[in-house]
């Protein structure tokens, strides 16, 4: 390992520390290095919030000594005003000779921009190290810039012999096979804090009752999502309650509930409704959305190919009968066991072509 991979993976390593709360912003990660020292680090926080290169800059007690280091940061650094300063334009202004950056940034209004103000200022800037490490790391947000869609996560839970629940009628008659033990429920609550939407199917609000928040993690609980073409989901449903905001998607704008926390979306459901749901979402500013259920919505996401990341939780117990699991493709996944559960996490391969 050089020197330089060295302080870079510290970037990504700070980086990481805003996971769930930067979005829709990338998750971004800084050091600032003299005489192979570390003087200075930071990441962005929150979305909102001073940047991963401006919080580095500020933790550097004697500023004397940025004309002297190395700044490395796992992004391009931004060229425009947006919620916050350009940071090129402070690295300019703060006399920093020598900039490592590990990837450009896929936005628009950056895209290579940064780099040349830096450049052009006469600083030394390389760019590349650890550029796959990266770009991982921060793959829902290149995929909203590339693609122009959000990102879109599926999860479920299902018996070793392949059904998610038992077949019932009504969440009274039978509750829902509970698969999840108290970790692995913990780290779907995680999951949940990691992405702006959550979407169910109607029949999974009729039998479930899904609250659909983030109460077993520390995070901002995601927009609940819906489909609900013809108005079936109860007006006392949690999904209506205050806890988040809700979207419906429906065949009508003429939808029973009022709630001002809940929007209604129309939908033409005589075209692909997965399709305008994603077209929607992005529109709505919901760039990463995580499809919990039911089997059909899952199944139907992944037939089409319209699915970047899963979870696939495998519990011990059988079921015998009841509602088949969907089926999907092992694309290389990686597995990890808790508590007698096995987790299969899956990466499918990027595609521009949902919308």
């Amino acid at each position: 390992m050089t020197i330089d991979e060295k302080y870079m993976r510290r970037c990504l390593q700070l980086a990481a520390k805003g996971l769930g709360f930067t979005k829709p912003n990338p998750m971004v990660g800084a050091v600032i290095v003299r005489n192979n020292q570390i003087i200075g680090e930071g990441y962005h926080r929150k979305y909102g919030e001073a940047h991963a290169e401006a919080n580095a800059i500020s933790s550097v007690r004697d500023e004397s000594l940025l004309s002297e280091s190395t700044l490395y940061v796992s992004l391009e650094p931004c060229s425009h005003y947006g919620k916050t300063p350009p940071c090129a334009a402070l690295i300019v202004a703060k006399k920093i000779p020598r900039v490592v950056v590990a990837c450009p940034d896929p936005n628009p209004m950056v895209s290579g921009r940064g780099i040349r103000m830096m450049k052009e200022a006469g600083i030394d800037v390389s760019v590349g190290l650890l550029q796959k490490e990266a770009e991982t790391l921060n793959r829902s947000f290149f995929v909203n810039q590339l693609c122009k869609r959000p990102y879109v996560v599926l999860k479920w839970a299902q018996s070793r012999d392949g059904f998610i629940d038992h077949q019932r009628a009504s969440l009274s008659e039978n509750p829902p096979a509970q698969l999840s033990n108290s970790l692995t429920m913990s780290l779907v609550h995680k999951l949940r804090t990691e992405v702006q939407g959550i979407m169910v199917g109607t029949n999974t609000v009729l039998l479930d009752n899904p609250r659909l928040t983030a109460r077993k993690w520390f995070g901002r609980n995601p927009v609940r999502i819906a489909i609900d073409k013809e108005g079936r989901i109860p007006a006392d449903s949690f999904l209506f309650n205050d806890e988040a905001d809700s979207i419906i998607f429906t065949q009508s704008a003429d939808y029973p509930i009022k709630n001002g926390n809940v929007k209604i979306i129309a939908l033409d459901f005589s075209k692909n409704v997965n399709r305008q749901v994603l077209e929607q979402l992005y529109r709505e500013q919901i760039y990463s959305v995580m499809v919990e259920g039911g089997s059909h919505l899952l199944q139907s996401f992944i037939s089409a190919g319209m699915w970047d990341e899963a979870f696939v939780e495998i519990a011990p117990k059988r079921l015998v009968s009841g509602v088949k699991s969907p089926e999907i493709q092992d694309n290389n996944s990686i597995s990890r066991r808790f508590l007698g559960s096995v987790q299969f996490h899956l990466k499918n391969e990027i595609s521009r072509n949902f919308l």
